[in-house]
């Protein structure tokens, strides 16, 4: 009979025993759980600072001061609601 070089000759086969299995889908799922921990809180500081940047960005828009006024009488009266607030 051919023998596996891993397989002693003497044993028939060798399969994992139930500690290793338990130790290792313990292992795969810390291993998960952390880098998903680690997703979240990267994507959150994330969303924090595409948030500052849209708030600056907004406050910017606001105080440019007002071009010329339109001929056009609707884009005028547009013009004035944005520029009131």
């Amino acid at each position: 009979m051919i023998y596996n070089s891993y397989f002693c000759p003497e044993q028939k086969r060798h399969f994992m025993e139930t500690t290793q299995i338990i130790l290792l889908a313990v292992s795969a799922s810390i291993s998960f759980a952390l880098g998903r921990t680690l997703m979240h809180f990267r994507k959150r500081k994330k969303n924090a600072e595409r948030l500052l940047i849209e708030k600056r960005a907004a406050q910017a828009q606001r105080d440019t001061p007002p071009g010329p006024e339109s001929m056009n009488k609707s884009k005028r009266k547009r013009q004035a609601r944005l520029h009131q607030h």
